[in-house]
């Protein structure tokens, strides 16, 4: 369907326009759980890999190389997937995507060394590449600018509710029916996923159960968008590589991701390795920082709508959680220098939930800086690579480490803190984001029962 008849094709009063419809939350709600479900697949072989270990007698260099072994693939299909989005839509490649990696999560099972584990992790990785591209694509299609953030942090919890589901669902699995056991189960809840996901999303203007006046506060505060949509704008790639506002929302989630992947992938083993955690006092509390980070992912959010709400630039409506995130959650640093465990687990979770509090304005950026809504996706995809690239560098580097230092986090932890503080000063420094324009030229259908959004 033609873009310039976006508009034109909502859905017909008498089936819509009878109460305000609120479509978007539950789209919203689906890509949460879409997300939700691909961090619990990456994380799980992070809590696996002690038990896996035991069987395969996995040094700590050789494991830095199995967890970074997805991230491979993941970094290297972000730009691709991207594109792909912007032309086939989330409807079709979200649900492919899904299926895809959970099949490769399934076939983890029946790994029988290091080699197969590698092989399957970077089949995960193809498979999960499109998750967060398709997610913001999908925010940018289905919300105002006014709530980008929020609803970005909603979607975004998936990331801190699967984190927190894989230490007790793994760990609980992996010792009463073995690690083998944990990734098809897994693996089932993708497929499961994908029935609903067709059943439900649409684009907005195609969605019989979207009534006339939630599509016109979708697109209350897009004038320049649609502008551009109708025109049929296309950003080419060598537009985009060009964009220096597209490198900064790269490098900047560069250094974000090289102090938040600790969290992703070597955490359990430095609590159970380094700080003496047993398995059982790890399935109590080692989930904590995550849970604590799903409340800051949507707070974050909410502070930066409310900021652009009270009439504050875009541009510091965005920076302002983001900056302020990242800076605080440098403190992860102190944590080799603590001896209690008790505080250890305070300034961990500090850290954590201060890295989330910064996710929701991050990931609304690439809506807000790309040329036309034509090529979110692919602006997405750049951000997402660089995600990735400081994904796949951090366990890595954190392996080889820990083989020279004898085992110390000193460095690893410190080096966190430091990609914290430089990604802040990218954000601040670098980043640039446009003014919101108002659509004046969108009409308002009356709503029968409200006319305000």
């Amino acid at each position: 369907m033609p873009q310039s008849n976006a508009l034109a094709s909502a859905p017909a009063p008498a089936e819509t326009a009878r109460k305000r419809s609120r479509m978007r939350w539950t789209i919203v709600g689906f890509s949460a759980l879409g997300l939700t479900i691909a961090y619990l697949d990456r994380a799980a072989l992070s809590v696996a890999v002690p038990f896996m270990s035991e069987e395969f007698h996995i040094s700590p260099a050789v494991q830095g190389v199995l967890l970074s072994a997805f991230f491979w693939t993941y970094a290297l299909f972000q730009i691709p997937s991207g594109w792909l989005l912007d032309r086939f839509g989330p409807r079709v490649i979200y649900p492919v995507a899904v299926g895809w990696w959970s099949i490769w999560t399934a076939l983890t099972a029946f790994a029988h060394g290091v080699g197969s584990v590698i092989v399957f992790r970077l089949g995960l990785g193809v498979g999960e590449a499109p998750v967060q591209p398709a997610n913001v694509k999908v925010v940018s299609q289905w919300f105002p600018r006014k709530e980008r953030a929020f609803a970005s942090s909603l979607f975004d919890m998936g990331q801190q509710i699967g984190t927190a589901l894989s230490v007790p669902v793994v760990t609980a699995l992996a010792v009463f029916g073995g690690w083998r056991l944990a990734f098809v189960v897994i693996g089932v809840l993708g497929l499961l996923w994908i029935l609903g996901w067709l059943v439900v999303y649409r684009d907005p203007q195609q969605h019989r159960r979207v009534s006339t006046t939630e599509l016109a506060h979708i697109r209350s505060d897009q004038g320049e968008a649609l502008a551009a949509r109708s025109a049929g704008e296309q950003v080419s790639w060598r537009r985009l590589l060009g964009d220096n506002q597209v490198w900064a929302l790269t490098v900047g989630y560069v250094f974000r991701s090289l102090s938040g992947a600790f969290f992703l992938t070597w955490y359990p083993s430095y609590l159970l390795d380094d700080r003496g955690f047993t398995e059982a006092e790890f399935g109590m509390v080692g989930a904590i920082p995550a849970l604590i980070a799903i409340g800051s992912t949507v707070l974050g959010g909410i502070v930066s709508d409310r900021m652009l709400a009270a009439g504050i630039s875009t541009n510091l409506a965005r920076k302002i959680p983001i900056v302020a995130g990242l800076g605080l959650s440098a403190c992860i640093g102190f944590a080799p220098f603590i001896e209690s465990n008790l505080v250890l687990m305070i300034v961990l979770t500090v850290s954590s939930a201060a890295h989330s509090f910064a996710g929701a304005a991050v990931l609304s950026l690439p809506a807000e800086v790309a040329a036309s809504p034509a090529s979110v996706g692919s602006v997405a995809g750049f951000q997402n690579f660089g995600s990735q690239l400081g994904n796949l560098t951090s366990p890595i580097a954190i392996g080889l480490f820990l083989t020279f230092s004898g085992g110390s986090y000193v460095g690893p932890l410190l080096g966190a803190a430091a990609c914290c503080l430089i990604s802040a000063a990218i954000y601040l420094f670098w980043v640039r984001i446009k003014p919101v324009t108002p659509a004046n030229a969108v009409p308002t259908p009356a709503d029968p029962e409200r006319t305000t959004s």
